[in-house]
């Protein structure tokens, strides 16, 4: 008996010692909510509020959840904060991250991403350095880099492509593994999948091209028609607006060589 005694003594005493030192290493994270940080092991300034935000055992510091699930997954992620439902959810170990919206970063494991609206950055997983703003914004990609999408669905199926920057509703919004291409404007650049080094500045500017590349469009519409045309320069208001798959064409002003479709390597005038 006396045995036994000494025996649960001695548990108590090393549960009591555990807890100690688990509370006394956790003691500045704060958390509000049924769940939240359930599995704090040695964090010193997290914050979790919302059901199960921060749930998963971690060791992370300086995160800040707000929302349902957010952070839910997280392990050893360090200065990520996620505001939203399902925020930055399956984030184990990616570090400097910020999500704001309902499922912002939602498939995210990686670091030095930022995402601002409501499935903005959903799928991506292991690309870094993306920043989307807007709802649905580079929402398909998966392993893209240093992506910059801002509107609603801009870059919105963009998967692996690199070094792209759209701006305004739909931007690129077709684009899947095409690099290094500029969309400012409405639908700018809409269909490219493939096509790279492409610039498109004004609403529907090189809407419909797909594969070509090295094009630059100045205005609204310009080069609205390209498909594969590459190597086009089209400054002002629906320029080169019908050309297709002509290459190498210069056209300067409003509506310039706005009926050719396929001629290449045409100049502008004198």
């Amino acid at each position: 008996m006396k045995r036994s005694l000494g025996r649960l003594s001695l548990s108590l005493f090393l549960a009591i010692a555990v807890l100690g030192v688990r509370t006394a290493a956790a003691q500045s994270n704060t958390a509000f909510g049924s769940g939240a940080l359930a599995g704090a092991i040695g964090q010193l300034t997290d914050s979790a509020f919302g059901f199960n935000a921060l749930h998963s055992p971690t060791m992370g510091s300086d995160n800040t959840a707000i929302g349902g699930l957010a952070l839910q997954s997280n392990t050893f992620g360090s200065n990520n904060t996620a505001t939203g439902v399902d925020a930055l959810f399956s984030n184990t170990t990616g570090s400097n991250n910020t999500a704001n919206g309902q499922s912002a970063l939602f498939s995210n494991t990686t670091g030095g991403n930022t995402a601002s609206g409501v499935a903005a950055l959903l799928s991506n997983t292991t690309g870094g350095e993306n920043t989307a703003s807007g709802a649905d914004a580079l929402s398909s990609n998966t392993t893209g880099t240093e992506n910059t999408a801002t509107g609603a669905g801009a870059l919105g199926t963009n998967t692996i492509g690199n070094f792209n920057t759209a701006s305004g509703a739909d931007a690129l919004g077709m684009n899947t593994t095409g690099e290094s291409n500029t969309a400012g404007g409405v639908e700018a650049l809409f269909s490219n999948t493939t096509g790279a080094h492409n610039t498109a500045m004004g609403a529907e500017a090189l809407f419909s091209n797909t594969i070509g590349h090295f094009n630059t469009a100045a205005g609204d519409t310009a080069l609205a028609l390209n498909t594969t045309g590459a190597f086009n320069t089209a400054a002002g208001a629906s320029a080169l607006a019908l050309n297709t798959t002509g290459n190498q064409n210069t056209g300067v002003g409003q509506a310039a060589l706005y009926n050719n479709t396929a001629a290449n390597s045409i100049p502008a005038p004198d």
